[in-house]
């Protein structure tokens, strides 16, 4: 084996030519992946429970994601669809209408990233009503550029040293009943934390100055922080009485992450702005803001757009795994991973006092670790201390969080039984080791 194809070698020779900034959270270099199995360049194979921070839920090398992208790649991979436009990217759009929750016509952009998508559905929502205020909420995610930090909450690493940021951005509590900002308890609470709101209007941007609230159903790095469904009943509420639109930010939550299409389905209201990314294409560049058309057809021809918006590789892999989706089943596999996995989780809470809570929904669930449960001080260290064991173990996860505490679960939901059972192994073993 040449240094180069080491993992020791890489990370030598990535030293002296990647900025650090730009960090790995481990330190081997896949050679091949396919389904839930990564391999290293020495040949150690991994269970990928990170797929690749939410991008592969039809997982890796999909036959028939890889098979379209061949096909398309030998048509031609790029003309700009703003020059000369490509059947591939239409049909696509047709099928991001029809599965985006919403009875009314849609329309849809595409562009490249989560955060271009998120970008763009801010463009859109003030372009449409004429107002500038944004309210994004704590523990949020929305991206890296810009105007993605502003939205995004956690100042480390994303923020720190970054500033200043975009104006007109204004952060509201979010539903974490697990630590509620108002120090309440759901049920009894009465979802205070939606009727909030309207002091909100009042100390911070008023209602009138408010063009859109941009939400994550359930939130991504933030925790995986789902809120009570009567949560969106009152939000939604509130922004029809003040013409606010609302942007659902289903990056990580959407293409079949919590099994459903989108996770809004669970929570039985409309956006009027929908982004999508990640999963959207298989791991191909490709995000989409899908929304209620006569909003996203206010924008003036050519404003909104992008030289690689919409790549017809991308779309190609897109509508693959729409096809996957459909014809191997994935939302209810998904369903009953998420079924299996949320029984396995609420036993090791009952087994280890380290597991403060387990939350999410569907396969989108997390545990968040504690040193107690009383004060609910937040293990972090233990977090950082399972991922290593897990991971020397052949077994990837990521945690994420406020505090870096909170161990989400991101498998392909085409992953077997017994790679599951295989990972679960793994996971009580390290929170043994942890524990003890």
């Amino acid at each position: 084996m040449s240094e180069q194809k080491s993992n020791a070698g890489l990370q030598e020779l990535r030293s002296k030519v990647i900025a650090k900034g730009n960090v790995s959270a481990t330190d081997r270099y896949v050679a091949s992946a396919k389904g839930a199995v990564v391999v290293d360049v020495e040949g150690r194979e991994y269970l990928d429970f990170a797929g690749g921070i939410a991008v592969m839920n039809v997982g890796h090398s999909h036959p028939k994601v890889v098979a379209a992208i061949k096909e398309q790649a030998e048509k031609f991979t790029h003309t700009c669809f703003m020059v000369m436009p490509y059947g591939i990217a239409v049909e696509l759009a047709a099928k991001l209408c029809a599965a985006v929750p919403g009875t009314g016509e849609k329309a849809v952009m595409f562009v490249n990233s989560g955060a271009e998508a998120v970008e763009n559905a801010i463009k859109i929502a003030r372009y449409a009503t004429k107002r500038s205020g944004i309210i994004a909420f704590e523990n949020a995610f929305h991206g890296r550029t810009l105007l993605g930090m502003s939205l995004t909450s956690k100042v480390k690493p994303y923020k720190f040293g970054m500033g200043p940021f975009a104006p007109e951005v204004y952060r509201a509590p979010f539903a974490y009943c697990y630590r509620c900002p108002f120090d309440r308890e759901y049920p009894a609470c009465d979802t205070h934390c939606a009727d909030y709101l309207e002091e909100f209007f009042v100390n911070n941007v008023a209602a009138e100055e408010t063009a859109a609230i941009i939400i994550e159903p359930v939130q991504g790095e933030g925790g995986f922080i789902a809120p009570p469904k009567e949560y969106f009943t009152k939000l939604r509420a509130i922004c029809d009485k003040y013409g606010i639109l609302l942007i659902a930010d289903e990056i990580q939550s959407g293409m079949g992450r919590t099994g459903r299409m989108f996770a809004l389905e669970h929570f039985g209201i409309e956006a009027d702005l929908t982004t999508t990314a990640k999963s959207l294409a298989a791991g191909m560049p490709l995000s989409a803001v899908v929304g209620r058309k006569e909003i996203m057809d206010t924008v003036h021809p050519s404003g909104i757009g992008g030289t690689y918006s919409g790549n017809p590789v991308a779309c190609a892999a897109a509508l693959a795994v729409f096809e996957v989706f459909a014809e191997e089943g994935l939302l209810a596999r998904g369903q009953a991973l998420g079924e299996m996995l949320h029984a396995r989780l609420l036993a090791f809470q009952e087994k280890f006092p380290l597991v403060g809570d387990v939350r999410g929904i569907g396969p989108m669930l997390a545990m968040e670790l504690v040193k107690d449960r009383q004060s609910k001080a937040p293990a972090s260290e233990a977090a950082k201390a399972l991922t290593r064991f897990c991971f020397e173990r052949g077994l990837l996860i990521l945690s994420c969080g406020p505090y870096g505490n909170v161990i989400r679960f991101l498998m392909p939901l085409v992953i077997t039984d017994e790679q599951m059972e295989r990972a679960l192994a793994i996971l009580e073993e390290g929170l043994k080791a942890v524990s003890n």
